[in-house]
């Protein structure tokens, strides 16, 4: 492998974004995980202006020509970036660094995002407490199973030795409250059986969970669908990913049923490079947005929408979003939740690399 050939390719592997520009301002070089932050591709980066990529920041374009200038190395703490292939804004260090020896003098631009750590730790969080929980649930729902099978079982006996119809309603309302709190307990442990991984079509998944939604929608709704076709096959159990994305696109139906006017609901899979999910970094992940334009979680929740139990709904039971999770957890991925101006967007992230051989 030739020298030149070995950096790049240990540029491409960091998870700092890096950028290097010329004199003129003019990108040179842009890595990997500057593509994924700023979501612009190397094609489009390469020999653009700064100011092409970043409109409409002039104040950032003329604090690196006088870097250039002064050849002075500095430290832009906790600014706002926004480049041309993002809606939202980034919050950054901007490390600027000039390069004066030939044959390439400009700028190294190392972009350091303080939200993406943010949702680093975030996900630990979420993970961490999630694993809690759910060991919390099953000792929980194990200790209620024990007993209740006893109650079930006298209820039935008794039942058969009662002549008096109005004492056999009596224990017929004993039994069906049974059933129904052994079916709560069932729905608290969840699946019974570990993951069966293997090489599948996500969007074969997705269409699927679109059907059912379409059916039971029953024409109510605009379901709407973005997919990337050149995404690589996901490692995962189909039962149990059709399970957890169903659940989370139900709850965007229920977020809907409020709305005046169009009831919108967005599926959309994308292919995230270099991206890092709680402590582990992966080379490819698989994103799947689900966003409604509904009323959104109530500000009160947002730091518990995974937690068991936890509901905004009256007749809620909090299950679904927390299964949900637990099955992307067990995919080493894990499920985020934002807001963005008229949307609630619910992001399910996925490694890729076991079933495409990396």
């Amino acid at each position: 492998m030739a020298t030149q050939d070995f950096y790049r390719q240990l540029l491409d592997n960091i998870n700092t974004a890096l950028m290097l520009v010329d004199t003129g301002l003019r990108v040179t070089y842009v890595n990997s995980a500057a593509q994924v932050l700023l979501e612009l591709s190397e094609s489009r980066s390469v020999g653009a202006l700064i100011s092409e990529l970043f409109p409409g920041q002039d104040e950032l374009v003329g604090k690196l020509a006088n870097t250039l200038q002064e050849n002075n190395p500095h430290t832009n703490r906790d600014i706002s970036l926004q480049s041309a292939g993002r809606n939202q804004q980034l919050h950054v260090d901007l490390v600027v660094t000039p390069l004066l020896e030939q044959p390439q003098p400009g700028l190294l631009l190392e972009i350091l995002p303080l939200d993406r750590i943010l949702r680093i730790t975030r996900e630990e969080g979420l993970i961490s407490s999630g694993q809690t929980s759910q060991a919390l649930i099953r000792g929980l729902a194990h200790e209620i199973k024990n007993p209740l099978g006893g109650v079930l079982g006298a209820a039935q006996l008794l039942a058969r030795q009662l002549d008096d119809a109005e004492l056999q309603e009596y224990t017929d309302i004993i039994v069906a409250e049974a059933h129904r709190l052994r079916d709560l307990v069932d729905r608290m442990l969840g699946s019974h059986r570990q993951p069966e991984f293997r090489p599948l079509n996500i969007h074969e998944v997705l269409e699927h969970v679109y059907s059912l939604v379409r059916v039971e929608a029953g024409g109510e709704l605009d379901l709407e669908r973005d997919y990337d076709p050149s995404l690589p096959l996901v490692n995962g159990d189909r039962a149990q990913l059709i399970q957890a994305l169903l659940n989370v696109v139900r709850n965007a139906v229920q977020a809907t049923q409020g709305n005046v006017g169009k009831k919108i609901i967005k599926l959309q899979s994308r292919i995230q490079r270099q991206f890092t999910i709680a402590t582990r970094r992966h080379k490819l992940v698989c994103r799947l947005d689900i966003s409604d334009n509904g009323v959104g979680v109530p500000a009160e929740l947002v730091d518990s929408l995974f937690v068991p139990m936890v509901s905004g709904r009256a007749d809620g039971i909090g299950l679904g979003l927390a299964i949900s999770q637990s099955i992307i957890n067990s995919h080493q991925g894990v499920i985020e939740y934002n807001r963005e101006p008229g949307w609630t967007v619910f992001t399910l992230y996925i490694p890729m690399e076991d079933a495409n051989g990396s």
